[in-house]
């Protein structure tokens, strides 16, 4: 079988502009970056407002494990069938982070005959938007510093003189660290400021994966350019040493933060290896932030497919990815999904079963590779609980098994029987990544059939519901906990951020993708556990609180052979190679 990167690089790409007309955008409606890519301007939305919105799939998981479920792949598979049966659609997804492509991951443009296209520009600069994004996060990192610099020292009068009013920003209070799009442990914690006074005031800081930044999370749920420059000056950074909320509007850059991001706010329009469209936008972390692609794209998705699909996709988990989907993307996006996918593999759910442990380098152990119904039926609690947690929403689910070679008839039947009983539509395997549409075909007839029926869409938890009660609702309907405990900081924020009125925006929950619970050593469904929350805290300008379970890492390490070891530039014919 042929690698993911010599698939891509072997498809038979149309010129974006073709890809466009069949859209029904013309050159003014775009900005070009080369032949196969292109920016879509913010009006097109504006000029199809009249147009009724088309069908709207979210494609999730079960929790993931080391195996895969194949999601990425899976959702553009399910793009790939619709087509193939006939039906219009637009896949939406999340542009990928440099970090785990050079990193332990590798790319994340599908696989197979189920890809975006080119698959080197997907996974690396593609249009800029991370750097964008970067440029205007270390901005206001600087502009921090430069404040409160220019302060030590000056009085009152000096400040008013230069049209300043005195920020006192209390630097042991400051969230606000600096990002960059590489994964590097050794960056994670740093001391800034050493050397002369003229080198700043000394203080600990660090950085952060540049998609972890708050910018990104502000890039995937603003509205159009009017709302990203409202939230990006909603961005709290710290507090003043009397207690006050200091935003980066006090600090004057979020003007030119917002010019920064004018260009990246634009969804980038690319295709499949079968040429159908593709959006692909934004990237925020799903454990941090919310993990879904813009809701730009969406909303001019749906109305450009108004008589078609739009496919997106939710990262990790239906209690990731998923919950935040429907309670934050879709607060903020007015718009509700038709139908939830829920990929599945024979192997990963062995592996929530009780499979022994995998290691990265090492052979698969044939509890993977041989058919084993016991071990597959003690871990298909995983893949109920992943649909109860769809239908606490209201929307009919389609189960997605992602099959490989080495999957026994008798376990694909096993798992088409327990979806059925925990409430899905129905269990349909997928084959795309072996061949393309065709082996999507049956899944998106399924899927088809799934957005005729009526929904019944609801949120989790009304906004005005106290912060404690939101977090106890998502814990014990979502997670399975039996109950929250809360130590001193979270109990501290709690209080802070309900006096400061930030109590009634949504909360997204920061936790191991790993498990249900917080612990990512509990695979399968874990029921009873007391939840612990470490700490609160407030993204305002993105919109949400996020209570920390347990310790999240914002800047990813290195494994000791990174995938950039195997990344070179062919130079007799140019061509990228090693890229996975």
């Amino acid at each position: 079988m042929k690698s993911d990167l010599e698939i891509a690089q072997e498809a038979r790409l149309k010129p974006i502009l073709a890809i466009a007309r069949d859209l029904g955008l013309g050159e003014e409606d775009l900005d070009l970056y080369g032949q196969y890519k292109a920016k879509v301007h913010l009006d097109v939305l504006g000029r199809l407002a009249d147009r009724p919105n088309g069908k709207y799939v979210d494609v999730t998981a079960i929790t993931p494990t080391p195996l895969g479920e194949g999601k990425t792949v899976t959702t553009i598979g399910v793009s790939l069938g619709l087509h193939h049966i006939g039906k219009k659609v637009l896949t939406c997804i999340r542009q990928p982070s440099q970090g785990p492509t050079f990193g332990i991951k590798g790319g994340a443009a599908g696989g197979g005959y189920s890809q975006v296209v080119p698959m080197e520009d997907f996974n690396l600069h593609l249009t800029g938007d991370i750097h964008a994004v970067t440029a205007a996060h270390n901005l206001a990192s600087a502009a921090i510093d430069n404040r409160m610099f220019h302060e030590e020292g000056a009085s009152d009068e000096k400040l008013a003189k230069l049209g300043l009013s005195r920020l006192d920003i209390d630097p042991y209070s400051l969230t606000w660290n600096r990002v960059l799009d590489v994964s590097d442990r050794s960056l994670r914690n740093v001391v800034a400021g050493l050397g002369s006074r003229d080198d700043g005031r000394p203080r600990q800081t660090g950085f952060d994966i540049a998609v972890a930044s708050e910018v990104m999370a502000i890039l995937a749920l603003a509205t159009d350019l009017r709302d990203l420059r409202q939230r990006l000056g909603r961005i709290v950074v710290g507090m003043s040493r009397s207690g006050r909320p200091v935003t980066t509007e006090d600090l004057g850059v979020a003007g030119a933060m917002t010019v920064l991001m004018k260009d990246a706010i634009m969804p980038n329009l690319m295709q499949t290896v079968e040429n159908t469209p593709a959006f692909v936008h934004a990237g925020p972390f799903a454990n941090i932030a919310h993990g879904n692609n813009s809701i730009l794209a969406d909303q001019i998705g749906l109305k450009m497919m108004s008589d078609g699909y739009v496919v997106t996709e939710s990262g990790f988990g239906a209690d990731c990815g998923m919950e935040k989907f429907m309670n934050i993307k879709c607060r903020y996006s007015g718009l509700v999904p038709n139908c939830v996918v829920i990929v599945a593999t024979v192997r990963a759910l062995k592996m929530h079963g009780g499979g022994p442990r995998v290691v990265p380098g090492r052979p698969l152990p044939q509890a993977y590779q041989k058919e084993n119904l016991g071990l597959l039926e003690k871990g298909l609690c995983n893949l109920e609980a992943c649909i109860r947690i769809a239908k606490l929403y209201g929307i009919p689910a389609v189960v997605a098994i992602n099959r490989f070679t080495t999957d026994a008839d008798a376990e694909i039947e096993l798992i088409k029987a327990a979806a059925v009983r925990a409430g899905a539509e129905g269990a349909f395997t997928s084959e795309v990544w072996a061949k393309g549409g065709a082996g999507g075909a049956e899944l998106a007839e399924a899927v088809a059939a799934a957005c005729d029926k009526p929904g019944d869409f609801r949120f989790l938890y009304p906004l005005d519901m106290p912060i404690k009660q939101k977090i106890e609702t998502i814990a014990t309907q979502v997670y399975g906990a039996s109950g929250v405990d809360y130590l001193p900081a979270a109990e501290e924020k709690v209080a802070l951020y309900t006096a400061l009125g930030y109590d009634r925006l949504p909360i997204c929950m920061a936790k191991t993708h790993l498990s249900l619970s917080h612990d990512p050593l509990r695979k399968g469904a874990p029921r009873g556990f007391t939840l612990p929350i470490r700490d609160i805290r407030a993204s305002v300008g993105a919109g949400f609180l996020y209570p920390l379970c347990g310790e999240m890492r914002t800047m990813p390490g290195l494994p000791s052979v990174p995938a950039y070891t195997k990344i070179d530039l062919d130079l007799e014919t140019g061509k990228v190679v090693g890229l996975s």
